[in-house]
């Protein structure tokens, strides 16, 4: 006998928003009211800080196989550039250009509102009070380098101790030259270790799904610490976060993307825009890449009309290895986390962040959540805590809607570039060349 209608579910990105809003509005509570109790002092010592810690060690437990197999694989993907011609080596260079202009119209953006910034004297002192300490307690983190040092050492000389150091940048140097090494040999063993490095793709985003499934908890501990420390200013801080970002994706999706599909595809942007309509809804709806891939092939055949051997291979390939949205957000998180945490960053070491953003952007994992671990290495790299992180996922998930739309729309975009000047039968053959 029934006992009634089964009730539904809340999913995953309403519980971690749910956690998000309760942990900071019961942090910002108990600073007005309880601020320097030594119970509360107590409370946040032994409770919600080793929480929001052991979250943040679980993600970056899983940062080193993630990026080696994630690079890896999406280099190799793009195959061997000889064979593909010129429509490999034109989808290459537009995701190149594309990605880099991404993520500098974010940096600009965020050097320039300067969304971390504003924060009072006595917060700022008691925000770094110790922060150092807390953040090597999440992971050793090795001593930001500077200058000509750092572009040295992005090549290891030994890949086994750059990672087993915390090295990421020598580490997604290792893993670009493997995927590099894959698109040139194609025997039977290099087949074989690709299958290798899909399967543990496979098993550390499986890994990742499980940690994010305790999000909820993590975040609410992480809010609730920092809240219940520094109380309501730091809310102020995250909003202009949030718009810098909304800000940066709105200009590259209708400025950037506008004038590449016009000037370099030849389409009006009205018709562009249109005719997308139906990805961009499955891109927000489901914050995944992968997941819009067969919507967009649909839309890129039916309503845009590009050659289907062009928007098969250009779209496929940038489900994983054009993620422009991802790569500006990344940029833009890491610049407002290190101004948040008074953490000043040279000139090289923004660089630095630009070229790992846009190796970034090629492999990301296309799911919601898959550019949190290449953040988190980031801030390792450059020594910004990475506790800081707990304020971003309560709000990643509405972005990572956000960014998604943007990486889908920028692989349409590159599909009606790459197919101008390429009949049906032409890109047939080049494709297949």
């Amino acid at each position: 006998m029934s006992s009634g209608p089964r009730r539904k579910r809340l999913p995953l990105h309403t519980k971690i928003l749910l956690g998000a809003v309760l942990g900071a509005l019961a942090g910002v509570v108990a600073h007005l009211l309880f601020g320097g109790e030594p119970w509360l002092l107590a409370l946040i010592r032994y409770g919600t800080r080793p929480i929001g810690q052991i979250f943040l060690r679980l993600l970056l437990m899983l940062v080193v196989p993630l990026v080696f197999a994630a690079l890896a694989l999406g280099v190799a993907g793009l195959g061997d550039l000889k064979s593909l011609g010129r429509i490999g080596l034109k989808t290459l260079a537009y995701t190149v250009v594309v990605s880099t202009i991404a993520v500098l119209l974010g940096l600009f953006l965020v050097n320039t509102v300067r969304p971390g910034t504003g924060v009072s004297p006595d917060v700022k002192r008691r925000l770094l009070e110790g922060a150092a300490e807390r953040a090597a307690a999440i992971t050793a983190a090795p001593a930001p380098k500077s200058g000509i040092d750092l572009l040295v050492q992005i090549v290891p000389d030994n890949p086994i101790r750059a990672a087993a150091s915390g090295d990421m940048l020598a580490w997604m140097f290792f893993a670009l030259m493997i995927g590099v090494g894959l698109c040139l040999v194609r025997s039977e063993a290099a087949i074989r270790f690709e299958e290798v490095l899909q399967g543990g793709y496979d098993v550390v985003m499986r890994l990742i799904h499980l940690v994010i499934g305790f999000a909820p908890i993590g975040v609410a501990a992480l809010l609730f610490t920092l809240t219940a420390d520094l109380g309501y200013e730091i809310l102020g801080q995250l909003g202009s976060y949030v718009g810098v970002v909304l800000v940066a994706l709105f200009v590259h999706q209708f400025v950037v993307y506008s004038l590449a599909v016009w000037f370099l595809g030849g389409m009006s942007p009205l018709r562009f825009f249109r005719g997308i309509q139906e990805a961009m809804v499955t891109a927000f709806s489901t914050a995944s890449s992968n997941a819009t891939l067969p919507t967009a092939l649909k839309v890129a055949d039916e309503e845009l009309g590009l050659p289907e051997r062009v928007s098969r291979f250009v779209l496929t390939i940038g489900a994983t290895a054009n993620q422009n949205g991802t790569a500006l957000f990344e940029g833009v998180t890491v610049l407002f986390l290190a101004q948040f945490y008074d953490v000043a960053l040279t000139i090289e070491q923004q660089v630095i962040v630009l070229f790992v953003c846009i190796l970034a952007g090629v492999g990301t994992a296309g799911i919601p959540g898959g550019s949190l671990p290449v953040i988190a290495a980031l801030l390792n790299v450059l020594g910004i805590p990475v506790e800081g992180l707990g304020l971003i996922v309560g709000v990643d998930r509405f972005l990572d809607m956000c960014r998604t739309v943007i990486n889908v729309s920028g692989d349409l975009a590159a599909a009606v570039v790459v197919s101008r000047g390429e009949s049906h039968e032409e890109a047939a053959d080049a494709v297949g060349a």
